[in-house]
């Protein structure tokens, strides 16, 4: 089955294919034809995935598609950077500069607990179906491991000595948010008739 993600992050796409399996084939938006950047201004996790799967359905004549919107929730922030999480330091999508202000937010701060949370937003013969996966873990001082993107390096998920960073592609997706939320959709997918 041909479905089409809100993504062109080919580390997003690597990890939800990996996680969906041979039976569908995620269509990115570029390969549509579709190079504008995706809105997603809502104030909530959920809003932007809700967002940028109506644009896409919009776009694309009304073909089945999902996105999916990741924040990255710290306890001791208020729930800091959120929905905000891929431009908590401006504009630009950069990981390194995102990381690196969360770190020194987080200076002094004693309480590490975070939470991974992925909303998916499933449009499917023109109705919308929502999927969430969260994780929770702490937050370290210093990044550590090279795989992952995002706050990967600095993140260790409850019950793990390791950061996501530090997990093969597997074993991250075995207990990522994402893994769970598309787990959640390969399962709706999978008991269609």
């Amino acid at each position: 089955m041909k479905i089409i993600f809100a993504t062109n992050n080919k580390h997003k796409l690597k990890e939800v294919q990996a996680v969906l399996g041979d039976g569908y084939r995620l269509v990115t938006p570029y390969e549509l034809g579709i190079t504008e950047e995706i809105p997603e201004d809502r104030p909530t996790i959920e809003g932007n995935a809700s967002q940028k799967s109506h644009y896409l359905y919009e776009c694309t004549g009304g073909a089945d598609c999902f996105a999916d919107d990741t924040g990255l929730e710290v306890e001791a922030l208020g729930g800091e950077p959120g929905v905000r999480s891929a431009r908590y330091a401006g504009p630009g999508h950069d990981s390194e500069r995102n990381m690196e202000l969360l770190l020194r937010n987080m200076e002094g701060i004693t309480d590490r607990r975070a939470r991974f949370r992925t909303v998916i937003s499933l449009i499917l013969d023109g109705e919308e179906h929502l999927f969430e996966g969260i994780v929770g873990g702490v937050l370290l001082t210093v990044p550590r491991g090279t795989n992952g993107f995002g706050y990967d390096p600095i993140f260790v998920p409850d019950g793990y000595a390791e950061t996501f960073a530090e997990m093969s592609d597997e074993a991250k997706n075995a207990i990522s948010h994402r893994g769970r939320a598309v787990a959640k959709l390969a399962a709706f997918l999978n008991s269609r008739p």
